[in-house]
């Protein structure tokens, strides 16, 4: 059902090919192989003529994570979502039959079993819930290729580019969609295993060993080589792409990668990001663009998957250009099938159908900032001092001062004690010249103008004690933001809570703000 000119069709000819294509999807794939959702179908009094255009599919409940997740009485329900064929259905399916006279029953039958039999997975990271497998088949491990090239093709990576994949290496969605779609695009590419494989040190001489032209990982693992690498006084002068993913990116951000290359000898380097999360079992990415430009979205792939933008409390589909939240169908999946999932992403920009003003392809695009509001560990809203704070706004404001080279928030009670009041203290590596009491007061300053709240300490560390304090090399994902704050205990057990005084620096120095 891939569609070869996927990147030049305009907004009518890209609803029209979704509604064949959901309504074969549904009437051959879902709905008889799905437990979950033939039972949806049949609880709604929903038929599958119902949903014949991509509008129709507002017809159908949303699916949440919630859904996915085991309770008592179904301690298995993510298996519910699964496409586990009955072989007498299939063999009634007539383009089933039909091949099965052409090819043979026992040709057919293994490509059956290739289509719908799971072998491999990726997971949740389970830091809100429990881990969410995902089950893929070699139906999906195509497609996983075949979205992982168009990756490729977007970012203009080149058949001699030499990658280094720095993503960790689990059973997660990034880490793979590079490993995938580099083979696909016959590309050299090396996965280095990220932090807890390589390290920072250990990129850095892989680096040197195979002068990658692109670098593909997290934004501050990234960083940390790049700046670690400065400090040491290597030169990488080969690098002309990097491509991120599993953090948020602004402009910032960017700017401060393209000039660590630029001081390592790699002056023109683009930095673009990608979109992705587990569920969709694929990544969108932006197409290069000039550092004082902006960027005109994350690409889509309109022939694997329909995305929606909804009103988050309505639930009602957003025009074209207005934001709201993320919703995801795929179109083409086998193993773990979810319709219309509620992704809990947020995007200001919502769809944009013209073409990119970049690149010029004829592609849906994603535009605008994105808050991924269901990543409760990272503590988007908290009650910081009485006050609701919006971490994802502290997040884009502290990858945005070009002085600070790396940060992190950790939140902790005063003097450790939990029936005290929270202290908010922001531990940074400087980047640049610029004095102190300077960075100090900007930092209050856009404090100031994005919260009710301010840091109550600012600790001044060195690059390397930043590594440390994101735990690199330990933790899979570096930890930017930290919740230290201990629990109350019962009275009695209170009353023997050892006091370790506040937090102290460890390298340059304290300051109160």
């Amino acid at each position: 059902m891939l569609t070869r000119n996927w990147d030049a069709l305009d907004k009518r000819s890209i609803l029209s090919h979704q509604g064949k294509v959901l309504n074969h999807f549904l009437r051959r794939k879902v709905l008889p192989f799905s437990k979950h959702y033939s039972q949806l179908f049949h609880d709604h009094k929903i038929e599958v003529n119902d949903i014949r255009t991509a509008e129709d599919l507002q017809r159908l409940p949303f699916t949440s994570k919630e859904d996915l997740l085991s309770t008592p009485e179904n301690t298995s329900k993510i298996r519910d979502f699964i496409l586990i064929p009955d072989s007498q259905l299939l063999a009634r399916q007539p383009e089933v039959f039909l091949r099965a006279l052409m090819r043979g029953k026992a040709r057919v039958k293994e490509e059956l079993e290739r289509e719908y039999r799971p072998i491999f997975m990726t997971s949740t990271t389970g830091r809100s819930t429990e881990p969410i497998p995902f089950l893929y088949t070699q139906h999906d491990l195509r497609n996983l290729a075949v979205s992982g090239a168009r990756i490729v093709e977007i970012a203009h990576a080149e058949k001699e580019d030499r990658i280094l994949n720095v993503f960790p290496y689990a059973p997660h969605l990034a880490y793979w969609q590079v490993h995938f779609g580099a083979l696909e695009k016959n590309l050299f590419c090396l996965g280095s295993g990220g932090g807890k494989v390589t390290g920072t040190e250990g990129s850095i001489q892989l680096i040197k060993k195979i002068k990658p032209t692109v670098l593909i990982g997290m934004p501050t693992f990234i960083y940390h080589i790049l700046n670690q690498a400065m400090e040491e006084g290597e030169h990488f002068e080969n690098l002309r792409l990097i491509i991120l993913g599993g953090e948020k990116v602004v402009a910032g951000t960017r700017r401060k990668l393209s000039d660590l290359c630029a001081t390592l000898g790699s002056p023109n380097v683009s930095v673009v990001a990608t979109y992705a999360f587990t569920e969709s079992r694929m990544a969108w990415v932006e197409c290069p663009f000039h550092r004082d430009e902006l960027s005109a979205g994350y690409h889509l792939y309109p022939d694997m998957g329909i995305v929606e933008i909804i009103n988050p409390e309505t639930g009602e589909v957003r025009p074209d250009g207005e934001g709201g939240e993320i919703v995801y169908t795929p179109l083409n999946s086998r193993g773990t099938v979810i319709l219309r999932y509620r992704t809990g992403d947020f995007i200001d920009g919502g769809i944009n159908y013209e073409p990119c003003p970049h690149c010029g392809r004829q592609l849906a695009r994603l535009e605008g900032k994105i808050s991924r509001i269901s990543d409760v560990r990272s503590m988007q809203l908290q009650k910081v001092k009485g006050t609701l704070v919006n971490f994802n706004d502290l997040e884009f404001l502290l990858d945005s001062v070009d002085a600070i080279g790396a940060w992190q928030l950790e939140l902790r009670k005063v003097n450790d004690d939990p029936l005290e009041i929270d202290e908010l203290i922001l531990h940074i590596s400087k980047q640049g010249s610029i004095d102190n009491e300077a960075l100090i007061n900007e930092i209050n300053s856009r404090f100031s103008n994005a919260t009710e709240i301010r840091p109550n300490h600012i600790l001044f560390h060195s690059a390397k004690d930043i590594r440390k304090l994101h735990k690199v090399g330990q933790a899979l994902k570096e930890e930017k933001i930290v919740d230290n704050r201990e629990k109350p205990k019962d009275p009695i057990c209170h009353q023997q809570h050892r006091h370790r005084g506040p937090t102290k620096a460890k390298s340059m120095n304290v300051i109160k703000t």
